[in-house]
């Protein structure tokens, strides 16, 4: 049989399969209670609309929604996101700040082909998306995690890294983060940190990707600003998506950037995919218009909150002393810390024997730390599911504390 390893390309070795994608075929097969994933609650689906809405496209529109469309996107959709995200302080000056890609992970990968040179410094928080980390590393820089708190990104460190970083002639490109709801965290970056790392961003000259699937599902009366909100310069690129408020089979996400930015994505974007599905776009044009966005926008919140609240619940009655957790003001997930005797990559695979599966939290860090933290996802699973499932993970770090303990 042909070698066919001799053929790869260098690139192909940067490669890395998602921690999450495998952990799902895994489950699927065994129907585990999965805590593993992002995905939406799909009882949440809008499905009655979808199927109205695309049932009246077809009639009215016929081949024009199954047609190739813009590189950029379609112009309705990206009109009636302009009326979208000023509501939410973001003022878009013409369509050539907005494009649509095919999920806002598109938009991760284009900008790292487009900003990242191998070698160059990028900056994310630690933990971050670890998705992004896969897509980043794929263009061979150097990433720099700097830590979170309860407050977001730790600014005071942010800015020591910068200092070190400029004394050696070395220019950060970019930091990325998820400053809502942040995956895997479920933290929000307090307005005070928002306006230092604006300020960093300005005094050290870097430009900053703000990630925002999120921040349409809050639980608490939070107030903050969105980053690009509160960009006078343009040095922040905006990326948001249908995935988590609609549904996630669409594919359908936007960028909001300077226009000189969009220009260089849309042409990246060409050798990818040509466009986004013109079916999905004229869906969820016809989703937003018709009201169907806000409705939903609506009910997220109320619904996810109940399930955060039960999972909060179990953990506080079933875990045992020593481990922690996030209490997320908003989004899909908690973040879970064990004792330092623990590694969760390792526990994973009895607790997939016993029913229960969550990511490993090493996956999430730059340097592979926090082999003693796990994301846990409360959105898709029945709160029946979660109470079952965080008991039955209790148990299997009840055990393996005991284990630890024998075998000093």
């Amino acid at each position: 049989m042909i070698n066919v390893e001799k053929f790869f390309s260098q690139l192909t070795n940067r490669l890395r399969a998602s921690e999450v994608r495998e952990l799902l075929k895994w489950g699927i097969k065994e129907k585990v209670i999965s805590f593993g994933g992002g995905f939406p609650d799909p009882k949440l689906y809008p499905i009655r609309e979808i199927v109205e809405i695309t049932r009246d496209l077809i009639l009215k529109y016929g081949h024009q929604v199954l047609q190739y469309g813009t590189t950029e996107g379609l112009d309705e959709l990206r009109e009636e996101l302009l009326d979208f995200m000023a509501r939410y302080g973001i003022e878009i000056p013409s369509l050539d700040n907005i494009m649509i890609t095919s999920g806002s992970q598109q938009a991760i990968d284009i900008i790292g082909r487009i900003f990242i040179d191998p070698g160059d410094a990028i900056v994310v928080e630690n933990p971050t998306y670890l998705a992004a980390l896969n897509a980043f590393r794929l263009e061979a820089p150097k990433i720099y995690g700097v830590p979170i708190d309860s407050e977001g990104i730790r600014t005071d460190l942010l800015e020591e890294l910068l200092i070190k970083l400029k004394k050696e002639g070395k220019r950060v490109k970019f930091l990325y983060t998820v400053p809502t709801a942040q995956n895997p965290t479920g933290i929000t970056m307090s307005m005070r940190r928002r306006k230092e790392l604006m300020e960093l961003a300005e005094e050290y000259d870097f430009l900053i990707v703000e990630d925002n699937p999120y921040g349409y599902i809050m639980f608490e009366d939070v107030k903050f600003k969105h980053l690009k909100a509160m960009d006078n310069e343009g040095r922040v690129i905006h990326l948001s998506t249908f995935s988590k408020i609609l549904v996630p089979g669409l594919r359908v996400g936007w960028v909001i950037a300077d226009k000189r930015i969009i220009r260089k994505m849309v042409i990246a974007k060409q050798s990818l995919d040509i466009c986004t599905s013109t079916l999905s776009q004229y869906l969820c044009y016809e989703l937003l218009k018709r009201g169907v966005v806000d409705k939903q926008i609506k009910i997220l919140p109320k619904y996810y909150k109940q399930k955060r609240d039960v999972m909060l619940k179990a953990l506080e009655q079933y875990m045992p002393k020593g481990v922690s957790w996030t209490k997320p003001v908003g989004g899909l997930f908690i973040f879970l810390k064990c004792p330092k005797c623990i590694d969760t990559k390792v526990m994973l695979k009895k607790a997939l024997e016993k029913g229960v599966a969550y990511v490993p939290g090493y996956a999430f860090y730059v340097n592979g730390s926090g082999r003693n933290t796990m994301r846990l996802n409360f959105s898709y699973p029945s709160e029946e599911e979660i109470k079952k499932g965080v008991s039955i993970l209790a148990q299997v770090i009840k055990e393996e504390l005991k284990m630890k303990i024998v075998a000093k």
